[in-house]
């Protein structure tokens, strides 16, 4: 279990990497692209390869943000609720959100297969399927990140209603 969690941790530290390069790659595309129209000689490839990183920074981000507890919640109703039953809403937020994912890696895998063949305009021999790819890996990446938040949810609420020492020791 400890050798899975390194490989985690690696891959983690990976796609934080990735999501960092990729964006300033994207800054540096564009504005290149835009220097090179102006003078003119337009770089035909520099937005298609733009679109590329975004795709894949898009799902890094995503799923760094999920890690780090850094997505938008609006938590002014849940949290007038009792902790266990906020706990019973958050655990079933994860499981529409594994739903969903799912949902997005078969079919994300479908996509890619169907678009192997399409290629950028800009950028010949370079299948779209590369842009579409990064659905089902980053809806991969999401899941597993969701699963162990959703985890950690359900240990909560299992110990959540169940006494404390103190509580137990007190009892005839």
């Amino acid at each position: 279990m400890e050798r899975i969690k390194k490989i985690y941790d690696l891959v983690c530290k990976g796609e934080e990497l990735a999501a960092g390069v990729f964006l300033v790659a994207i800054m540096v595309l564009i504005f290149a692209s835009g220097v090179a129209r102006t003078v003119g000689h337009p770089l035909g490839w520099g937005m298609d390869m733009a679109t590329f990183l975004f795709a894949w920074t898009a799902f890094f981000s995503a799923d760094i943000a999920l890690r780090k507890d850094k997505h938008i919640r609006v938590e002014a109703l849940v949290r007038k609720f009792p902790p266990r039953v906020q706990i019973a809403i958050e655990i079933f937020n994860y499981l529409a959100i594994t739903a969903f994912l799912v949902f997005l890696i078969v079919y994300g895998i479908k996509l890619s297969y169907t678009s192997r063949f399409r290629t950028f305009q800009g950028i010949p021999g370079f299948s779209y399927m590369w842009v579409t790819l990064s659905v089902p890996v980053g809806s991969f990446l999401l899941l597993i990140t969701t699963l162990i938040k959703g985890r950690v949810a359900v240990g909560r609420w299992k110990t959540e209603g169940a006494p404390t020492a103190e509580q137990a020791a007190s009892r005839p």
